[in-house]
């Protein structure tokens, strides 16, 4: 049978919640001084992106951003098929950093584990914090996110999207489900 996809955010609404966490980052660290984002490949990280563009416009500061391919750290990596995912890019060291770990969907948190680990093996952040911009619930590992866009309850067979306009041409979040 063919799924059916329902848009469940459009561009104005990203950018608002895109907004209001840049602002709540800001508010929970006191500035913006000590900030690094780095953003899960490879969906996480336009968003990381986009959130220290707001952040340094907020705070008149560049904010250093990288990109983190958790695959080697993933506990079905030997199940998982292979994708064509870049090499991680830190540019920066995370030691005594307050770091904004950004991903666009969390879901069973098994990424986000994965993503811990990778990044204690770069140094001794002073906080590690996780920005989603949807979080879609059926957690197996004890995981919150610390700024979310926005709380979509879903089923498991429910496939959740988020297309970026520097990827695929348009911001939208869909959600399809098998019918």
């Amino acid at each position: 049978m063919a799924d059916s996809v329902k848009e469940v955010m459009n561009e104005s609404e990203i950018r608002r919640a895109l907004k209001r966490i840049a602002h709540e980052i800001v508010e929970r660290n006191k500035g913006a001084e000590n900030l690094v984002i780095i953003g899960i490949q490879s969906r996480g990280v336009p968003m990381a992106i986009r959130l220290a563009e707001l952040i340094g416009e907020m705070e008149g500061l560049s904010v250093p951003t990288g990109s983190l391919n958790v695959a080697l750290y993933r506990d079905d990596f030997a199940t998982r098929t292979a994708r064509t995912i870049s090499a991680s890019d830190i540019p920066f060291d995370v030691t005594d950093k307050s770091v904004i770990l950004v991903d666009e969907v969390l879901y069973t948190g098994r990424t986000t584990r994965a993503a811990l680990d990778a990044i204690m093996d770069l140094g001794r952040p002073a906080i590690i914090q996780l920005a989603v911009l949807i979080d879609r619930g059926h957690r197996e590992l004890p995981v919150r996110a610390d700024y979310v866009g926005k709380n979509l309850p879903t089923a498991r067979r429910e496939n959740v999207k988020v297309v970026w306009l520097e990827t695929n041409g348009r911001d939208a979040v869909t959600i399809s489900r098998q019918e």
